[in-house]
């Protein structure tokens, strides 16, 4: 398997619209042309400029170069005393060599005057180091008395002196656009003097959520009535993609409501959930292929094969069965596609990826990619028993799951294969 289960392809996915309600789909668009549609369709959005505490898991729109040497001058490294290193030549416990302290020198408040020969001066970590100094005597292995240092080992120059420039120097690219800013590279970033920082845009995402039987998202279940649990999960997911995800909209299954919904939504993505398939209250693919450009409706993919991608001037609108495990391959496949590439982001999955050996074997149909949970037993994995795409409570008892492509029947009991972790932690590791 490569990198993912959909490499790019050089097909381009076209569809005309056929009303499918109570009658099912007669062709599949592949994986690969709607990644490749994604791919072509779609650009990054423009950059922004934002202040530096704001900037964290943002992407870096542009490389960024120090202007400044970081640090921008000789510092202690140690607590100690700074001196000349070459006057320290021979110094051993047994013949121990003297110097005068001439004062301190403290952090942010540079010496007022210069060594000269047989003198030193008591210095503190970061400190600037004083005019004719170049090394420093760390202070556990130094003696002070009434004024005088005793020095027992020698201290050749530049021992335990930070130089200017060390850890950046100027002119230097600090970081590469691109870049998932990191805790740490924000702290980099201030070190250069950088209050504020170009990044990519975080694309706005509009939920809209279809189906009469679906309560609010905090209600109880009643009788023949169940809650919405996809609008929760997608602002999750549309967040850890870099994502704004506007508050969800919960519509009826009505022609006027859902195109309704659609169109007034003012965001860079539009994400349906339900009404994607044959039934006859899914009206979205035909709302998108009036008002816009229906792309792809029913792809060669188990579960999600109902989903469906139009645009609305040039506005990507993604089509989500409302089966909940179809909506989380759905969205991870495709909708999380535009979202990190709109946001500048890598579009692979965003997962851990690690090869794993099966401990039996997984069934699939050539034609079609199968997304397929699996849970991790003493480093083997094993697909689960449960496989039904209502079941939601599937993913949260696998560990992650495994793409079987196109071209497979699946994998036999033994194959190592490429699992997609769902948490940061592989099970079974350390600390796990």
């Amino acid at each position: 398997m490569s990198q993912s289960a959909f490499p790019g392809s050089d097909s381009s996915a076209s569809y005309s619209f056929r009303d499918v309600r109570m009658r099912g789909f007669q062709d599949r668009t592949e994986v690969t042309d709607v990644v490749e549609l994604l791919r072509s369709r779609l650009v990054p959005l423009p950059a922004e400029t934002v202040d530096l505490h704001d900037a964290a898991r943002r992407v870096l729109a542009d490389d960024v170069r120090s202007e400044i040497p970081v640090p921008s001058f000789n510092r202690a490294a140690m607590d100690g005393y700074a001196l000349r290193g070459s006057e320290t030549f021979g110094a051993t416990s047994y013949s121990p060599l003297e110097l005068e302290v001439i004062g301190v020198v403290l952090p942010g408040k540079p010496f007022a005057g210069s060594l000269v020969a047989g003198q030193a001066v008591r210095i503190m970590t970061g400190a600037p180091l004083p005019q004719g100094a170049d090394a420093v005597l760390q202070a556990e292995a130094a003696e002070e008395i009434n004024g005088r240092v005793r020095i027992t080992e020698a201290v050749p120059p530049g021992r335990h002196v930070g130089e200017r420039g060390e850890d950046i120097e100027a002119e230097s690219v600090v970081l590469r656009a691109g870049r998932v800013l990191r805790p740490q590279d924000l702290g980099v970033l201030a070190s250069i003097g950088a209050g504020r920082v170009c990044v990519m845009r975080r694309p706005r995402v509009a939920l809209v959520i279809t189906g009469d039987e679906l309560l609010p998202c905090g209600s109880r279940p009643e009788p023949y009535r169940i809650v919405d649990s996809n609008s929760v999960m997608l602002a999750a997911l549309v967040e850890r993609d870099g994502g704004i995800a506007e508050p969800a909209r919960l519509i009826a299954d009505r022609h006027d409501s859902v195109k309704g919904a659609i169109v007034d939504a003012d965001a860079d993505v539009v994400l349906v959930s339900g009404g994607s398939s044959v039934g006859q209250e899914d009206h979205a693919p035909r709302v998108v292929a009036e008002v816009g450009e229906l792309c792809v409706h029913g792809v060669a993919l188990r579960p999600a094969s109902p989903t469906g991608l139009g645009f609305i001037k040039d506005r990507p609108v993604f089509l989500l069965p409302g089966n909940p495990v179809s909506c989380l391959c759905a969205y991870d496949l495709f909708a999380g596609v535009a979202v990190r590439r709109l946001g500048g982001r890598n579009l692979a999955l965003p997962y851990r990826v690690q090869n794993m050996p099966l401990a039996r074997k997984i069934a699939s149909a050539v034609g079609r990619v199968d997304y397929v949970r699996v849970i991790v037993r003493e480093r083997r994995i094993e697909p689960l028993a449960v496989s039904g795409a209502s079941i939601l409570s599937t993913t949260t008892r696998a560990d992650g799951f495994v793409l079987v492509p196109r071209d497979s029947e699946g994998f036999a009991a033994g194959d190592n294969v490429q699992v997609y972790h769902y948490d940061e932690q592989i099970p079974g590791e350390a600390g796990a």
